[in-house]
């Protein structure tokens, strides 16, 4: 499952969820998926940025 479909899953599972524990954990699990497609992100940005070698 690639990242953005897994935050796709938690923001889903986030509206379904009523459990305030419950709510708060998928909140956090979202808040990493996140960060790390952030992270993923970057790092292919500054792949493609890059200059090719001579």
């Amino acid at each position: 499952m690639t990242t953005y479909d897994h935050i796709n899953e938690l923001r889903a599972e986030l509206a379904a969820s009523f459990d305030q524990a419950e709510r708060q954990q998928i909140a956090a699990e979202l808040a990493a998926a996140e960060a790390k497609l952030a992270e993923e992100e970057a790092a292919f940005k500054a792949l493609i940025s890059a200059e090719p070698p001579h």
